[in-house]
C-alpha cells in the first residue's frame, strides 16, 4: 500500500526557520567573534593556567562533532603559519536552545613565544581540522564603529 503515516503528520517547516545565520549567532552572543565561516562563528581568546598557555575556542553553529582524536587549529597569514594541537583528545558538541545550533568548546596548547607572533600576525584565515572535516574561518572584522 502507498500510505505513509509520517507524510500525514510530518509537516515540513520553511527553510528559513531551520537555517541559522551567522548574523543571528553574532547577535545572540555577547562576545566579539574571532572568525566566521559559512555556518559557524569562532569565539576565541588566550588564557593562562599554572604557567601553561591555552588558546580557548568556542565554535557556535552547525558544527556537531564527537571527537576522540583531537583537533588542530591553523592560523594562516602573510608569511605566517602556526598550527596548534587541542589540549584534549576527546570533546563533543553540545546542543543549544536554538534548533540546529551547537556549541563546541576546544582548548589548544600554545607556547608563550607563539603568543606574540600570533598577536602581530595579519591573519587571512583560521582552519580547524577535526575528524575528517576542515572548517575554514576568515578573521572577523566588526562593521560597527
Amino acid at each position: 500500500m502507498g500510505f505513509s503515516i509520517s507524510k500525514l503528520f510530518n509537516k515540513t517547516e520553511s527553510k528559513q526557520a531551520n537555517e541559522d545565520t551567522i548574523e543571528a549567532i553574532i547577535d545572540s552572543v555577547e562576545h566579539q567573534p574571532y572568525g566566521v565561516s559559512e555556518s559557524n562563528v569562532l569565539f576565541a581568546g588566550l588564557n593562562e593556567l599554572g604557567g601553561y598557555f591555552f588558546f580557548q575556542t568556542v565554535i557556535v553553529g552547525s558544527l556537531n562533532v564527537k571527537c576522540k582524536n583531537g583537533a588542530q587549529l591553523t592560523f594562516k597569514g602573510k608569511d605566517f603559519e602556526l598550527t596548534l594541537n587541542s589540549d584534549s583528545l576527546e570533546f563533543e558538541s553540545n546542543h543549544s536552545d536554538v534548533k540546529k545550533r551547537h556549541v563546541t568548546n576546544i582548548d589548544f596548547q600554545i607556547e608563550k613565544a607563539d603568543i606574540k607572533k600570533l598577536e602581530k600576525a595579519n591573519l587571512k584565515e583560521i582552519a580547524l581540522k577535526v575528524k575528517k572535516r576542515e572548517l575554514v574561518f576568515t578573521k572577523y572584522k566588526s562593521t560597527t564603529k
